[in-house]
């Protein structure tokens, strides 16, 4: 027999806190999958140790602010004598919270336990990077679908990122052929940059020279192209031209909110009871329903600002309690009372994991990233 369809209606999801999509590199490197793809020897592994340095000390990515977290970088085409150089040159201070290793098993025999090992003995990991793809993939038979041999091992790296929340990085190559789409010059079929929630292509203008441009293109960061220049004295691929980083944006209700809630430190009610409160507090009338999608909307600024959430529905009533206790988001929404058999919304790639991804807050939801 068939197994039962776990379904969401809609208003219930548009009603529901959950946790958001966390960010290792604002604007630019989400919790997920990511292909960084590059020609042979055109610096594909500068960048990559680059990014993880930065990423474990909490510096910048060129003009983009990262979560400090335990990074492991698996250099695979490499020794530890050569890491050791690399980070010679690129740094005086490299911190313990960066992790490297130059073998591992390779997927599906082995190296998802060895990962998630990993993770439980470092939970603070915020990022995995491989290098390169091909050197943890085993050995495909010549009966067996390319496509599906591609999709079957992006997707078993992207449940452990969508399970641990955290940034895995495959370094891969392109194919010597070019195309006017960048991401078909990605080597091997489209199961692997499809399956991916991210793909970086990082092209040099001419082959002899140091300017080459970083493509990205993904699911949950805009699109964009980073205009770089390899530096042969410091190592580093340096951005060309300044870019425009997105602000985010909040609605003019939710700022009127937070001031509310500073004024009044406590409300426990419907959307409408509040939508009441603050037309007389401000004098402006809000529909409850568009309020009260407006606070899941934006749950992380309230967090910001040190405003909790938590609910109590019962047959009569919608209620919800908003807080305001001047903390920061890490001491965030409180979640007893939150619905608890909503199912999971994975992406296409994750049906089949049995984790529950987004399954309305566990004691994480405290914890909203900054989009």
């Amino acid at each position: 027999m068939s197994k039962k369809l776990e379904t969401i209606d809609a208003e219930t999801l548009m009603t529901t806190p959950l946790q958001q999509l966390r960010f290792i590199v604002e604007g630019l490197i989400p919790q997920g999958l990511h292909i960084l793809a590059g020609s042979p020897k055109i610096g594909k592994s500068w960048l990559s140790l680059w990014i993880c340095l930065q990423v474990a000390k909490g510096e910048k990515i060129w003009e983009f602010e990262t979560l400090k977290s335990e990074v492991l970088y698996l250099c695979l085409e490499d020794s530890f004598a050569r890491i050791q150089n690399r980070l010679f040159e690129i740094t005086d201070d490299a911190p313990h919270t960066l992790h490297f290793a130059i073998m591992s098993d390779t997927i599906g025999n082995g190296l998802e336990n060895q990962i998630e090992n990993f993770i439980k003995e470092y939970p603070e990991t915020g990022l995995i990077v491989i290098d390169t793809l091909q050197k943890v993939r085993s050995n495909i038979s010549t009966n067996v679908n390319l496509y599906a041999a591609d999709y079957d091992d992006i997707n078993a790296l992207k449940q452990i990122a969508d399970k641990y929340k955290i940034a895995i990085v495959l370094v891969h190559h392109l194919r010597k052929t070019g195309d006017t789409d960048p991401l078909n010059m990605i080597s091997g079929t489209s199961g692997i940059a499809g399956g991916a929630d991210t793909n970086f292509i990082l092209q040099k203008e001419k082959r002899i020279e140091n300017r080459g441009i970083l493509i990205c293109t993904g699911r949950d960061i805009e699109q964009r192209e980073l205009f770089l220049e390899f530096n042969k004295d410091t190592f580093l691929w340096e951005l060309r031209q300044p870019i425009e980083v997105e602000q985010k944006k909040v609605d003019e209700v939710i700022i009127l909110l937070s001031e509310f809630m500073k004024s009044v430190k406590g409300f426990t009610g419907t959307a409408t009871e509040l939508a009441e409160k603050l037309k007389e507090y401000e004098g402006t009338e809000f529909t409850p329903a568009i309020l009260k999608k407006k606070i899941i909307k934006h749950m992380s600024y309230l967090l910001e600002n040190g405003i909790s959430y938590s609910e109590n529905r019962t047959f009569e009533r919608r209620e919800f309690t908003l807080s305001y206790d001047g903390k920061s988001e890490n001491d965030g929404m409180t979640v007893e009372n939150l619905p608890i058999n909503l199912p999971s919304l994975p992406s296409a790639l994750s049906v089949r994991s049995n984790s529950a991804n987004v399954a309305p807050c566990s004691p994480l939801c405290a914890i909203v990233t900054r989009r």
